[in-house]
């Protein structure tokens, strides 16, 4: 039986809410991905061009520190990454997790929250930042509220 991850990051609650619900579903361990500088509400103000979250995504080099590192990848064979969506694409400390650890020989499969954007192009880019190795599968968009049943649903398509 293999080992499960569920690796998040939520600036507001909102992905870690959905996160601990797959976390239940799946029976997987749950690892927040936090930044080593949280973010403020000022942060996030998509509306403003000079707030911290819009420098970063109009830097595609940009790699905000993660505060904490996992110890032990090693020991999972499929880790669910979450994340917020931000400009149509995953917010660049998601880019920093994936250049820490070796996913070699694993499954990562990435779901995000979102109010109504979707996930555009957002997999390619994130593969691209792993190794050819890495069983890719394409992430899905969840609401705020979802249920564990759409969750574990969802987990059952993916066939694992």
């Amino acid at each position: 039986m293999s080992k499960k991850l569920v690796a998040f990051f939520s600036a507001s609650g909102v992905t870690e809410k959905v996160a601990k619900k797959l976390a239940a579903v799946t029976e997987a361990e749950l690892f927040e991905i936090k930044p080593q500088v949280p973010y403020t509400n000022a942060d996030l103000d998509w509306n403003n061009k000079n707030s911290r979250s819009s420098v970063e995504m109009n830097d595609p080099s940009s790699r905000p520190v993660v505060a904490t590192k996992l110890e032990n990848m090693e020991n999972y064979d499929t880790v669910f990454l979450g994340f917020p969506i931000w400009w149509y694409v995953a917010p660049t400390i998601i880019h920093t997790f994936l250049e820490s650890y070796d996913f070699s020989g694993k499954t990562v499969i990435t779901f995000c929250t979102s109010g109504s954007s979707g996930m555009g192009k957002t997999d390619q880019i994130l593969k691209g930042a792993c190794a050819p190795s890495v069983h890719w599968i394409a992430g899905k968009r969840f609401s705020a509220g979802v249920s564990e049943e759409s969750l574990s649903d969802w987990v059952k398509e993916l066939k694992l």
